[in-house]
């Protein structure tokens, strides 16, 4: 059995109910967006052990519609580790549940910074990629990193 507690990685699910619904009958992108956020949260807290807070979301895109009534997977992976911050990957599986269908939906980079009960940054643990898919995440988090430095 998959280890649940896995601290570089978190899984979630939620059922998209009519009340998350835009004009066009499908779940509002605005919805994803702050399932993003919490998961994003889940995950870098689990990895960090104390309070995370949002600094910087990169690249969230919307492949797909997501129809209400289908399961929505959260799949969330530490991707990078700096002193005080870590970089979460998202992916958005959409599950049509009658049709036995899966969709890519979206995809997105949370960097995250953990704090103090101060709210002071905090050092937190290094992540040190050990397979050879989170040497690509991590080595693809780097050049994300190095492309925000030189748009500043």
């Amino acid at each position: 059995m998959e280890n649940i507690f896995d601290r570089k990685s978190l899984s979630m699910t939620i059922l998209m109910t009519p009340e998350l619904s835009n004009f066009s009958g499908v779940v509002h992108g605005g919805h994803i967006m702050r399932m993003l956020d919490q998961v994003a949260y889940a995950c870098a807290t689990r990895y960090c052990g104390v309070d995370v807070v949002t600094v910087y979301v990169d690249d969230i895109s919307f492949k797909n519609p997501i129809p209400i009534g289908n399961l929505v997977t959260f799949l969330a992976k530490i991707n990078y580790t700096g002193k005080t911050s870590v970089e979460v990957g998202i992916k958005v599986i959409s599950e049509d549940i009658k049709n036995r269908t899966a969709t890519h939906t979206n995809s997105c980079y949370f960097t995250m910074v953990a704090l103090d009960p101060d709210g002071v940054p905090l050092e937190i643990d290094k992540f040190i990629p050990e397979t050879e898919e989170e040497k690509r995440r991590y080595n693809a988090a780097i050049e994300r990193k190095k492309s925000r430095s030189t748009k500043k």
